[in-house]
């Protein structure tokens, strides 16, 4: 009889905590917040802006990494990407997605997160505008959402680019934590900018980089301290907003799906209920614009939607 309940203890200590880690896998959606009820701000973005999807490669995952109620079964092609916003005043990149010397790069993380970790390099978002044809002396500069590694692998094959982040950003780069890169890299040209305007769609400050209301930068805390989002109005209307990773798949709005916690223990979010707050906030503006496109960093169906540069011609193609 001993020998039993000692046994049923044993099962217990070990079923318990198994039953509780697959539970935190399972839909849990946040509220739904009130539609956003604000103002929509005016922009008088030029005829010539435009946006261009630069996938560099791929992150092999399944839904279940993405959002909570995502299928452990169901591969997930992590997009790792940037954006090229072509605008007169001077175009940005918004992100690298995977550089030249991502393998490299990758050596240097965490052995665990290397171990589970699959990739595939395409091709760097250096060579890429290279083989379209684009004239380098029109990048003004590198525009990042945050300073995680698959997001600033390309920096050194932009040499001379300045680099703009928020403040916190900048520390969080000096600080270098385990996920990071950037303490790889020599004569990166760093800028900070401050988010000097009011309110910009329900977040509480803004950015308007060229002064036309074409892309707004707001704060995103959350992911990392300085992360971002941009968001960017077209002269037709289109409106993007470029997320880095507040979510990593459409679902964490769609569905109102925050990450797993061990995705999120495991160094996704340094501050949890910080980005809960902004998706909340971005699911309100959603409500009140339907037709905006969100783009996570890591979700190919957002790419999908935009425009890419046709080898050897720089003009777009679909």
């Amino acid at each position: 009889m001993k020998s039993k309940s000692i046994l049923v203890a044993v099962v217990a200590a070990v079923l318990v905590p198994l039953a509780l880690f697959v539970r935190t896998f399972l839909a849990s959606p946040l509220r739904m917040p009130r539609p956003y009820a604000g103002p929509l701000p005016t922009a008088n973005p030029p005829q010539e802006l435009a946006v261009f999807a630069v996938v560099t490669g791929v992150n092999h995952r399944n839904a279940a990494f993405g959002y909570r109620g995502g299928s452990f079964f169901e591969r997930r092609e992590f997009s790792m990407a940037g954006t090229l916003v072509k605008h007169p005043k001077g175009d940005l990149l918004i992100d690298t997605g995977f550089g030249r010397h991502i393998d490299e790069q990758f050596r240097t993380l965490p052995l665990l997160f290397r171990t589970i970790t699959f990739y595939s390099l395409w091709q760097p978002a250096a060579d890429q505008l290279k083989a379209a044809g684009y004239d380098p002396t029109s990048l003004h500069a590198i525009l990042l959402t945050h300073s995680h590694w698959d997001h600033v692998s390309g920096l050194p094959d932009f040499p001379g680019v300045p680099v703009w982040v928020t403040p916190p950003e900048r520390e969080f780069i000096r600080k270098s934590g385990r996920m990071d890169i950037c303490k790889l890299f020599t004569g990166i040209r760093y800028e900070e900018y401050a988010f000097e305007a009011g309110p910009y769609l329900g977040f509480p400050a803004s950015h308007d980089v060229y002064g036309d209301g074409s892309v707004v930068v707001v704060p995103a805390s959350g992911h990392t301290p300085g992360s971002v989002i941009i968001f960017v109005t077209l002269s037709g209307g289109t409106r993007y907003a470029f997320v880095g990773d507040l979510v990593y798949q459409l679902e964490g709005i769609t569905q109102r799906e925050e990450r797993s916690w061990l995705v999120r223990r495991s160094g996704a979010d340094e501050d949890a209920e910080g980005n809960r707050q902004n998706m909340l906030r971005l699911i309100a503006l959603k409500e009140r614009l339907p037709e905006l496109i969100i783009v996570p960093a890591h979700d190919m169906r957002a790419f999908a939607q935009m425009p890419r540069l046709s080898p050897a011609s720089g003009e777009a193609r679909h």
